[in-house]
């Protein structure tokens, strides 16, 4: 076991690490990437849901986003006791029975039950690798960091989109799923195995030397209504309402997925219905994982320079505007620049409110903050297929939904920008 004194902090020093991790996290994203396209696009033709049944439609994604919010909680409370590593490893082994799921789907609620698998398996990777890329750097790399981490896992998600379209239309939707999924999996898990090592140490020692006072620089605003030792339900509920910043950025997180499940569920339903071909609705919904992925890198570092509230905000209604816009105008163009709108906005927002969280959380239960912050976010696919279930299900129309998230992307951009504040050290 290493001691705690020895053990550097930052992005080069841990270079070696690093590096696996950012591999880690686009494996993470191929999984998640391959339910995405194909799956929701031949939801009638290849999995027998009936035409228009909205409820059962969103289903899946519904069910994803309760298992993947409630096992965020748990990820960050159980990497605090067993390692980092460990609840990795987890999460891949959940991860290996879905692409078999797929490929032998008598009927969709075989696909909700890998999709229940894909919400443990991305819960505790994602999670693992966000925490253990923050465990050690620096915290001046924090919206780096965040931002690397969230660029590498949604360009994943991105090209598997667009992967999986291409296999599905040469090898068949179930092959194609079958060999990219079982490929993707075994691979993470070999080289979880072989390379990823723990990381907890780091946080350890970082802990350490804020009780010994020899941390760096001014000191966040931390909450002060938290013991110092606090239990799990004391966190919850400061990261959920007792602290009005934390309310803030918790309430965006949760209305900013319901972005994500509109371009999970409804994106492939909508185009496939103007007629698209599923390569080109996988570009256009690539389109948005790329621009999302792809601004975070700037999105995440911008925020360490000019503060995480503004970025938040803006990003907020940015976001809710490309989803407009798909609606008023047509063709793979038109389509591809509003979902490039949304993802700009996506990326505007996604890291600086983890960051934004990270920043006034008290290491001692950083990890269970960001988890609570994550299960809050999570937690809005399934709320928010719902919405969008329920509003499509009653005006009978996919369109309807846009709107819902739209304005919706909107009051709470507004709730944020009211409660909200600064939370960067050098800016706030």
């Amino acid at each position: 076991m290493m001691t705690h004194h020895n053990l550097t902090h930052g992005i080069r020093a841990n270079l070696d690490q690093f590096l696996h991790q950012l591999l880690q996290v686009m494996l993470v994203g191929f999984t998640i990437g391959m339910m995405r396209t194909v799956v929701p696009a031949l939801s009638e033709s290849e999995f027998g849901v009936p035409k228009n049944s909205f409820m059962l439609l969103t289903a899946f994604v519904v069910a994803f986003g309760l298992v993947k919010g409630t096992l965020n909680f748990v990820a960050g409370r159980l990497s605090e006791r067993i390692g980092r590593k460990k609840v990795l490893l987890l999460g891949w082994a959940a991860a290996l029975p879905i692409p078999l799921l797929v490929y032998f789907a008598p009927s969709w609620s075989w696909i909700v039950a890998a999709t229940v698998l894909l919400g443990i398996n991305q819960g505790l990777t994602w999670s693992m690798t966000q925490t253990s890329k923050l465990d050690i750097t620096r915290s001046d790399q924090r919206g780096l960091t965040i931002g690397l981490n969230e660029f590498s896992g949604y360009i994943g998600l991105a090209l598997a989109g667009i992967i999986t379209a291409y296999l599905a239309t040469m090898l068949g939707a179930r092959t194609g799923l079958l060999a990219f999924g079982l490929t993707t999996i075994l691979l993470a898990l070999l080289l979880t195995i072989l390379w990823v090592k723990d990381t907890l140490p780091w946080a350890k020692s970082e802990a350490a030397k804020h009780k010994a006072g020899i941390g760096t620089g001014a000191l966040p605003r931390y909450p002060t209504n938290i013991s110092a030792q606090p239990t799990t339900w004391e966190v919850f509920t400061l990261v959920s309402w007792r602290d009005k910043r934390l309310f803030a950025i918790s309430q965006a997180g949760l209305v900013e997925k319901f972005v994500d499940a509109l371009v999970w569920v409804f994106y492939p339903v909508f185009l496939y219905r103007h007629g698209l071909s599923l390569p080109n609705i996988g570009w256009i919904v690539g389109v948005y994982g790329f621009v999302w992925g792809g601004s975070q890198f700037f999105t995440g570092k911008l925020s360490d320079h000019i503060g995480r509230h503004k970025p938040n905000v803006i990003g907020m209604w940015i976001c809710g505007a490309g989803v407009a816009m798909m609606l008023l105008g047509e063709g793979m163009a038109w389509w591809s620049l509003s979902a490039a709108v949304s993802g700009f906005g996506m990326a505007l927002l996604y890291p600086n409110l983890s960051a934004a969280v990270a920043d006034i959380s008290h290491p001692d239960w950083r990890g269970s903050a960001i988890g609570i912050y994550r299960f809050w976010r999570d937690l809005g696919y399934g709320i928010g297929a719902l919405g969008l279930g329920i509003t499509a299900h009653f005006s009978g129309t996919v369109e309807a939904a846009f709107w819902f998230v739209a304005v919706s992307m909107f009051l709470s951009g507004g709730i944020l920008w009211w409660f909200g504040e600064e939370t960067h050290l050098r800016i706030g």
